[in-house]
Formats: C-alpha cells, structure tokens, sequence
C-alpha cells in the first residue's frame, strides 16, 4: 500500500499498518510526540490500521486538531484519579474543549484543596505511564458491562445508541471509560497539567435532570507553556465581567428578584442609554422609521408567525394554553408586532423599502444552566429591526445592513474580535424549518454570493439557521472563549405569506415582499459585558459613565471646582467632584482606580488664571491647559468616538 504524507513525500508497506507504527517508521521523535493521525482527512486513533492507499497526516500538539486527543486522554487520567479518592463517584462525560478538558462527576463538590489532592493523584498516574488499550463490545454487552461497574451515566449513553451498534472502550490499568476516542499510547505522554476549578452542571445541560461536579483541568507539553496559560488566567479573572461589572457597580443580580434578571445600576443604565441613544440616532440617519410595541401579545399572533409551533419552549406564557381562553406570551421577538404596523396601511412598490427599528425589551425562557451575568439572561433589550423590501431590492438592503453592523463594530472598537458564520438550515431535521428545499437553497445561495462579494471572511455551519430563513451570524467570544452571537442578519423571503403582506407593484398587482430581520449593535446587555471584557473596564471616554472627576486640593478652591463642574456638565461631559476631606494624593489614586479617563485638579493657580490640571489614563500628568482647552478637546474626543491609545500604565 502507498502512503501519501503531508509534505507530499510517500513510503509503500507490504501489510497492514497502525498510523503509530508508521509514524515509528518515520521518525521515532515524530511517534513520541505524535497524538492522532490524519487519514484522508478524517482525524484518526494512533492504533487505527492503515491497510490501503491514503494520504495521513501525523497530528502532534503542535496541531490544533492534535490539541484534542492529548487533553482527552488526561480527562481520563483525571476521571481515574477521582474513582481512587472518591470511589462512590459515577462517571458521566469527560471531553476536550478548547481550553483543556473537563469531567462531571455525580460525587459531592470538590474544594481548591479537593482539586489540589486530585491534581497529585494524576501526576501519579501519569508516572506510572499505563498504556490506553482500546476495545470494543456489542451493545447489549456493553450495557451489561457498565452496569455491572456500576456506571448508570455511561449505561444511559450506551442505550441512546442504535441496536446493533459496536460500542468502544478504553482501558488504562484497572480504569476503563466509555469513549470513542481517539487518545495517546500511553499516560506519561502527558507532560503538564492544572486543574483550573470546579463548578455545578446538569447532566446533559439540562435543569430538569440531576446536579453533576464538573471539574475543568488543562494539560500542555511544556511546563512554560502552562505557566502561560495560568498567568493568561489571572489576567481573564481581572476582566471577567461578571466580576468586574459588579465591582465597577455597572449592574447587580439577586435571588428574590431572579436568575437571568439583571438590575443595571446608575453607572450601567447611564452607559445603555448612551449606547442607545447613538444607536437609534444612526439609524435615523440610514432611514428608519421608530417604533414602540407591546412587550406581549396574544398566542394567536405566535401562532400565525410560526414561533409556538417552533420556540415555544423558549416563552414565558401567561396562562393555561389547555383551559385558559385568552392566553399571553411575553415576546421573545419583535418581528410580527412590526408586521401589523407595516399592514396598518397599503403600500405601494415606491413606497419600499420600509425599514423599522425598535430598542426592544424581549424575555426568552433560558434554561438556567446557561444564564451567565449579562451575556445570557431572560430579558434584554436588542437593537431591533425588519426591513420589508421588495425581491429587487434584496441585495442592496442586505449590504447595507452589513454595513450599519461594521460600522457599530467599528466605532466600538470591536470588529477585530468577531468572526463570520453563515448559518444554515439542516435538511436532516426537516420539521424544525418552514419553506421547501429550494427555498432554502436559493436564500443560503443568496448570503453567501453577498458575503462573498463584500469579501468577509465566514464559515458555513448547518442547522444554526432560524426556522424562516438563514442568517449571517456574527460571533464573538467571551474571556473564557465561550462564544455568543452579537450581531445577526436574517433573509426571510416565507414568512410575509403567513401574515398575508404585499405591496402593490407597477403593474397594481399584490406581490409577496421579502423581510430581512436585524440587529445593528445586538443586545444591549451582552455588548456592555462585552465591552467591560475588552476593555477591561478602562472604556473610551466616549462611553464612560464617568468622564471627568474634579479635584480641589483643598476646601478653599471647591467653588472654582464647581464652576469646572458645571462648565463641563453644560458641555455634556459626565463630570463629578470629589470634596472630601481627604489627601489629593489619595483621591487621585480613588479616580484612577474608578478608571475615570480625566482626572482635573484645581487650586490657586489653576482658579487665579481660569486653567485646569489635567491627568489622563492616556498621557498621564498633561499639565495645566485653559479650561475652554480641555473643554474643547474632551468634547471632540466624545463626539468623533475616538478610541485612544493607553500610554501611561494604571496604578493597580
């Protein structure tokens, strides 16, 4: 058989061969640090068997599909480790991720020094250097196998599989795991790990099924690429806005209240509206027309629009929808409710497209598994839109809905943070869609000619579509690399037939028009945790809640720091002053680490000559300048959004 390798070389073998034994025939180092193979594409076991021609790849850490296998194999060294400390523990799953790997356990919680006495169990394991020999059994052995270990977690995955199915094993000494692979040879080719924390999960994600411990761990080759990560770590804790926004008083959560429910405070409140402000000023500019609907409706309107056939589960429905007459939802989304205001009159092709836009409060019924600060709640408020165009008219529209997202992106400094997906329809899942086939082909065709056309880079991902029509997705991840879309762009050329909308065309003839839904900025509570992850609280000054603190060196100078005050105030700065009787020092030091962007001292020079001491997170110490200087640079600054580069390092 002949072997095509990577670099495009080949070797020919007379029999049969592992990807590990080639990769021994080709370097001995290569086998040592080889993780998986690649064979014809496809991501293979190192003990898989070569027994025709093919093209393989020999995947090492160093490739990112070479990540997987090695850190799967130490989320089973850990998962051994925790079946000697804790034998009553079950096993449930244990999968790589990008990070590292975790493992749910059905066992009590594990403490920092729980974790800590675990971590010293694997790197036992890991010296000892068990060899993984993987196995296969018959389904109904395989059940019988699991049960007899007294394993109902893996016993429950065994049954979800199909009769017939052979189901694989791995074994390391006396351990053995359900798992389909692929692994290492061996435990002491793991070479450094660190188990990160340990949290609650459901098992399979779901609320209504039991509390598991999930323990989240990273491994690397190196020990100085691990000290990284850690040190990585620390810093992602610093900008965690779950943490930060709390310290910062940016918003707040309690228990009486709910999960999912979010009070902003005034720091937070102050910077939505200005976020939103902007927003709905923009898309005035671009030709939008406002508009204010009920936050719910009858189930009769869900009905005609689809949503209780498909996203019920995700509702919050007031009523008894079996006994109630009249039963209401809060609104998930604001699409049918703009329907009826564009139906409210007759429209003719001229008087297409009609854009409105609305900053709309949605509730979505989120499994509380999945709630996190302000990144995945029950309400927010989105920056809305439905553009109902005519067929001619699509491609235009689509692109400058484009356009309106980069352009917020942009201006917030984010649009090297995103990624592109095209999300698409699965025809496999038939009964989640409306539309035939062709319909789907011909809107997905559409998107990804537009995109294409733009030149933005996207991927292709099936059965992230909505249930009307395929979406442009744009994604981005969180400090912790979860990732959440931000903004989305919706082709909806079906759903105007359910609600009967037409315009009248030149020939006075009703035609269907077509409908993109939007967003510009996305939701407003999940940009604000976004914004404190960049910028790690330290936001451009045109966003701060706080945008100058005024500083009398002592009591004597309050009325001319007053008079700065209200200078700046009636110029539309957000400024404070800051009169207690404490040392300057001390109060500059408080403002810096507040993460005000201007700090303004005044004494007697400064109230003699009509000037202000500036400090800024950008330049440090700028001296003394004019008030109306410092009023008029401010001023621009806030008006043109300018990010501005931090120069000078804060005080921690």
């Amino acid at each position: 058989m002949k072997i095509t390798l990577k670099d495009g070389s080949w070797k020919e073998y007379d029999k049969a061969m592992s990807v590990y034994e080639i990769a021994q025939d080709i370097s001995e180092g290569l086998a040592r640090m080889a993780t998986a193979g690649e064979v014809n594409g496809k991501v293979a076991d190192l003990r898989t068997v070569v027994d025709s021609d093919c093209e393989l790849s020999i995947l090492t850490f160093n490739d990112e599909a070479g990540k997987a296998p090695y850190r799967h194999t130490a989320s089973h060294v850990l998962a051994e480790a925790v079946k000697r400390l804790y034998p009553e523990a079950k096993l449930a799953i244990g999968p790589s991720i990008d990070t590292g790997f975790y493992y749910d356990f059905d066992c009590e919680s594990f403490d920092r020094a729980a974790l800590d006495k675990i971590e010293a169990e694997m790197k036992k394991i890991i010296k000892e250097g068990k060899e993984l020999e993987r196995f296969t059994l018959p389904r109904d052995e395989a059940i019988a196998f699991m049960k007899e270990r007294q394993e109902p977690y893996k016993v429950e995955l065994i049954e979800d599989l199909p009769e017939g199915e052979t189901i694989s094993f791995y074994r390391q000494g006396d351990f053995v795991d359900l798992c389909a692979g692929p692994h290492l040879m061996s435990t002491k080719g793991i070479k450094a790990i660190k188990l990160i924390s340990s949290s609650g999960a459901y098992w399979r994600g779901s609320e209504k099924n039991k509390m598991l411990t999930r323990v989240y761990g990273t491994a690397f080759t190196k020990k100085a690429d691990l000290d990284a990560y850690l040190e990585h770590l620390e810093d992602i804790k610093k900008r965690d806005h779950n943490k930060l926004g709390r310290e910062m008083e940016l918003f707040t959560t309690v228990d009486v209240i709910g999960q999912g429910l979010p009070l902003l405070m005034p720091k937070g409140t102050k910077m939505i509206q200005t976020l939103q402000r902007w927003i709905e000023d923009e898309e005035e500019k671009r030709g939008y027309m406002r508009t204010k609907t009920p936050l719910m409706a009858k189930s009769d309107l869900y009905k005609i629009s689809g949503h209780w056939d498909h996203y019920l589960d995700g509702m919050f429905v007031l009523g008894d929808p079996e006994n109630d007459k009249e039963v209401m939802a809060l609104r998930p989304m604001t699409c049918p409710f703009q329907y009826y205001v564009y139906k409210a009159s007759q429209k003719s092709y001229r008087d297409l497209p009609c854009r409105y836009g609305e900053t709309s409060t949605l509730f979505r019924n989120e499994d509380s598994g999945e709630m996190h600060g302000l990144t995945r709640v029950r309400q927010f408020t989105i920056s809305e839109g439905h553009l109902i165009i005519r067929p001619d008219q699509v491609e235009d529209e689509f692109k400058g809905c484009v356009d309106l997202a980069l352009y917020c992106l942009k201006t917030l400094g984010l649009e090297k943070d995103v990624t592109y997906r095209l999300s698409k329809w699965d025809p496999n899942n038939r009964e989640k869609y409306i539309g035939s086939d062709e319909y789907w082909e011909e809107t997905q065709g559409m998107m990804r000619q537009f995109l294409q056309e733009l030149n933005i880079p996207f991927v292709e991902a099936e059965g992230e579509a909505a249930f009307y029509g395929p979406k442009l997705d744009i994604q981005a991840k969180n400090v912790y690399g979860k990732e959440d879309t931000m903004v989305t762009i919706q082709l909806d050329c079906e759903i105007a037939e359910k609600f009967d909308m037409y315009y009248i065309d030149e020939k006075g003839d009703k035609v269907r028009p077509y409908i993109i839904h939007r967003t510009s900025m996305g939701c407003y509570e999940r940009t604000l945790a976004w914004l404190i992850e960049k910028y790690a609280g330290l936001f451009p000054t045109w966003l701060c809640p706080e945008q100058v603190r005024v500083l009398p060196i002592s009591d004597k100078y309050a009325d001319y720091a007053k008079k700065v005050e209200a200078e700046l105030k009636n110029n539309g700065v957000l400024a404070t002053m800051d009169t207690r009787a404490e040392k300057i020092g001390y109060k500059i030091r408080e403002a810096r680490l507040s993460r005000v962007p201007y700090i303004v001292v005044v004494g007697q020079k400064e109230q003699e000559e009509g000037l202000v001491s500036v400090r800024s997170r950008y330049l440090g110490d700028e001296g003394q300048k004019p008030l109306q200087t410092f009023i008029d640079e401010i001023c621009k600054e806030i008006r043109t959004k300018e990010i501005r580069t931090i120069e000078v390092k804060e005080e921690k």
